[in-house]
């Protein structure tokens, strides 16, 4: 099943014959080859040649000698085509050592559009970055929204079953080729887990002890949503009987961080409009991954929908911080070009007494910014005073604005 990844190819799209690298970027197995190659196929059917087009898999044991950038710089040079633009497609680049020397070679020549993707952040180091400096657009990609989960596995009107079943199966795409079956869906998601553990971040940060190392995910995987510090981790693994120093769980969250299995929302002082450095939120890059390390809890339902608000407003454009206004909270402000969107998330407000805690922190901010709160109330959009009580898998969807 090829799922349509529209809104990120329609970015690829638009950055297409222009002088800026393109650089996808994403957790193990969200889809970015398959971007790749739908990017592909668009260019054939708007006039590119197959010759216009060279294509490298990293993780492919074909192109395994071309991890020296040396033979990869000239046999990419050989490819290129005189008077004729040359798409260059290099996946999971990081395999190979000193690529940012081959893509500062490709980038000076004449018509040459250059496309790679990395499933670690490493790839965005200060080296590349330093090299590369105000040359590339990134875009960041994660697996399935539940909208585009919804449109591949059935219709709007079963949105209450298709959002249990988003959860429990997974957002990666290829688990929907396993239709369901949570057997092989567990199977899959401990080896990608495994691989991403080992791959992306024992073997890339040389971390020995691995146990800990997945001790630490687990913990953070179980406290999605609250405020954590490197101390709290390294103290509740201590008490635990395993022993670890706070620099170890910084070294290891920010590890964690750069192969995109978690996500870290910092805190923002809306009042004074300043980031806070301590007490960030953690956030996991697909539930199904958690239910497979923790079980499903029916008690962390708030946080996990918490979550999923989280991803969707990263794939909607936003950077996300978690609100602190006086003594309250607002689980995200999230900001982009256009300004500022303050988001309350919560399971349930139809009792009174939670519906007034969910909006005194919204009611606190004195800016005329849109200020919206999503629960899983079955109920017609209600307003507070300028403030957009919503259905949340309506919004989701996309279903209102």
């Amino acid at each position: 099943m090829l799922i349509q990844r529209k809104e990120y190819l329609s970015k690829l799209i638009a950055f297409q014959n222009k002088q800026l690298i393109k650089i996808v970027t994403g957790i193990r197995r969200c889809g970015k080859s398959t971007l790749l190659y739908q990017y592909q196929n668009w260019l054939l059917e708007h006039g590119a040649e197959k010759e216009q087009i060279v294509s490298v898999n990293f993780e492919d044991i074909d192109f395994e000698e071309l991890m020296d950038y040396k033979k990869l710089y000239s046999y990419l040079k050989e490819k290129m085509i005189v008077g004729k633009m040359t798409y260059i497609f290099l996946d999971e680049i990081q395999h190979v050592k000193d690529f940012p020397k081959v893509i500062e070679s490709l980038y000076i020549q004449e018509n040459v559009d250059i496309y790679i993707t990395g499933s670690n952040a490493y790839m965005l180091s200060s080296e590349i970055a330093t090299l590369i400096s105000g040359r590339y657009v990134q875009i960041e990609m994660l697996p399935l929204s539940f909208r585009e989960y919804i449109e591949s596995t059935g219709s709007m009107a079963d949105r209450g079953v298709k959002y249990t079943e988003y959860l429990e199966n997974s957002s990666f795409p290829y688990a929907l080729e396993l239709k369901g079956q949570p057997d092989e869906i567990r199977d899959y998601l401990e080896g990608l887990y495994n691989t991403i553990v080992v791959k992306d971040i024992v073997n890339r940060r040389k971390i020995t002890d691995t146990m800990m190392l997945k001790s630490v995910l687990r913990f953070v995987f179980d406290n999605i949503g609250n405020p954590l510090s490197s101390k709290k981790i390294a103290d509740t693994m201590t008490s635990y009987g395993r022993k670890i120093d706070t620099k170890t769980v910084e070294k290891y969250l920010e590890a964690l961080t750069e192969s995109y299995i978690i996500y870290q929302a910092k805190r923002y002082d809306i009042k004074g409009k300043q980031y806070l450095k301590t007490l960030e939120k953690y956030y996991v890059v697909d539930i199904g991954l958690r239910y497979m390390l923790l079980g499903s809890r029916q008690a962390d339902a708030g946080h996990i929908l918490e979550n999923v608000i989280y991803l969707e407003l990263l794939r909607r454009g936003y950077d996300v911080y978690v609100g602190k206004i006086e003594s309250f909270e607002v689980d995200f402000v999230a900001q982009n070009s256009r300004g500022i969107y303050y988001v309350q998330v919560a399971l349930s407000v139809r009792d009174e007494k939670t519906l007034e805690r969910e909006l005194r922190p919204l009611l606190s901010i004195r800016d005329h910014y849109p200020k919206v709160l999503l629960t899983m109330d079955e109920d017609p959009e209600t307003q507070y005073d300028g403030i957009r009580r919503i259905n949340a898998r309506d919004w989701l969807l996309g279903l209102t604005d």
